[in-house]
């Protein structure tokens, strides 16, 4: 009898290892965590095979397929699952539906001597779940929401709290007009499918309230799904409130100093820090109108300036006057009309020790 589970919840909260036999294009518009793509079927394959259902029905499609494999093929599949499935013998087995190709899978398996259980519905019965359960969740919990100017620390304030969600670390995006990684942003299914990851573990922990960082819809590319995002925001607010000098060095250390490292480290030192210009120049072009023209060959300018010296000398404290400048002249007035304009309630303001204190008494 073949070995089925529909119970999500415990995917999620034991973090369990998946084996997706999806196409590799299925793969990268979204997965879930944990999960490796192994597939039983390539791009095209799968491509001809699609043709072949719509021509001629089930049948001929799964007849086509064992075809396209071939004996050979079946082997070097089985021969991949394995090898992994050597190093997760937990795994659970998907496809798409849960149909055709994971019951193929998991019948050269067992030919192979390996019974695997396989998601009933496959990714999208899983994929409904996270996404009704996040609705739900963020419902059901309360929210705090850490607001503050650029390069107050805010993320850094989320790190010393247990009960956080940072959505910019699920992102992978720092949030601002500068906040691109040298490394792609997550898909938006996968930043959702790690969201509900994050609701559902916390909420089957125990706890009630979350703690998340003040953010508008879009974090980067990715964007927060309507009904969870208002949920999250239907929460009071605590503003953080950091001197200027502390919010450069902040600011300097994680949009300087980690970024030209994670560039460098990604493409080698030449082309990494051409990238970084580029793409932090491209940033700047793209805030230009607000900017005004002269302030923004102003701040052009004063960024070429500090990275001909960083090359010279291989000092990055010059990059500090393009950042106070940002920060001042183009942040800080966006923030603070934001801030008189949002509806949440704001029940405390304070530096990070005083908000971390003010936390410790408020958790519900």
């Amino acid at each position: 009898m073949e070995s089925l589970t529909e119970d999500f919840l415990s995917i999620v909260l034991n973090e369990t290892p998946l084996l997706d036999v999806r196409a590799p294009v299925e793969f990268e518009k979204g997965a879930f965590k944990n999960a490796v793509n192994i597939p039983i079927l390539e791009d095209e394959e799968r491509h001809l095979v699609g043709i072949e259902y719509k021509k001629s029905g089930n049948e001929a499609a799964v007849r086509l397929a064992r075809e396209l494999i071939k004996e050979e093929g079946k082997e070097c599949r089985t021969k991949k699952w394995l090898e992994w499935l050597g190093t997760h013998p937990d795994a659970i087995l998907y496809c798409f539906r849960g149909g055709q190709r994971s019951r193929i899978a998991q019948e050269w398996l067992k030919e192979a001597g390996y019974d695997i259980t396989r998601i009933k519905g496959g990714y999208k019965a899983f994929r409904n779940y996270l996404i009704n359960e996040s609705i739900r969740i963020s419902d059901a919990m309360d929210t705090l929401i850490i607001g503050g100017r650029t390069g107050s620390g805010k993320t850094l304030l989320l790190e010393k709290i247990d009960n956080a969600i940072d959505l910019e670390k699920l992102a992978n995006h720092r949030g601002s007009s500068f906040g691109g990684y040298a490394k792609e942003q997550n898909s938006q299914i996968g930043f959702e499918n790690d969201l509900a990851y994050e609701l559902i573990q916390k909420y089957h922990a125990g706890l009630r309230q979350i703690i998340i960082e003040h953010e508008s819809k879009n974090i980067g590319r990715c964007y927060m799904p309507p009904e969870v995002y208002a949920n999250l925001m239907n929460g009071k607010l605590i503003l953080l409130t950091t001197p200027m000098e502390k919010r450069v060095e902040i600011t300097h250390k994680e949009y300087v100093q980690n970024a030209i490292e994670e560039y460098t480290k990604e493409f080698g030192e030449e082309a990494g820090m051409e990238m970084w210009r580029e793409r932090t120049l491209f940033r700047l072009s793209k805030i230009r109108k607000r900017l005004g023209d002269l302030r923004y060959r102003t701040l052009a300018a004063i960024f070429d300036n500090a990275l001909q010296t960083y090359r010279q000398s291989g000092s990055l404290e010059e990059f500090k006057e393009f950042i106070e400048i940002l920060l001042r002249d183009y942040y800080d007035p966006m923030y603070d009309y934001q801030i008189q304009k949002t509806p949440q309630e704001i029940i405390f303001t304070g530096d990070e020790a005083a908000v971390l204190e003010f936390l410790q008494e408020y958790r519900v």
